[in-house]
């Protein structure tokens, strides 16, 4: 059967704690990462139109339909 001394996930204290502290690391290490990548993206196209609206966007999506069909033309 299993001791009783050992813990549900098979840890001891001083292994569970490392495991801890390593999630924890990964964990915050990616959050800010997520955090930058979010704060590039909404410095590069705001999620919000402007005061125009959405149609300030049509000018980008038109440049963007040329390029594009230049290419498969």
């Amino acid at each position: 059967m299993s001791d009783s001394s050992s813990s549900l996930s098979g840890l001891t204290g001083a292994e569970a704690r490392e495991f801890h502290q390593l999630f924890m690391t990964s964990f915050i290490i990616f959050t800010v990462i997520a955090i930058v990548a979010h704060f590039l993206v909404w410095s590069w196209r705001p999620w919000f139109p402007g005061v125009q609206g959405y149609a300030s966007l049509q000018d980008s999506i038109q440049t963007a339909m040329t390029v594009v069909t230049s290419f498969i033309a």
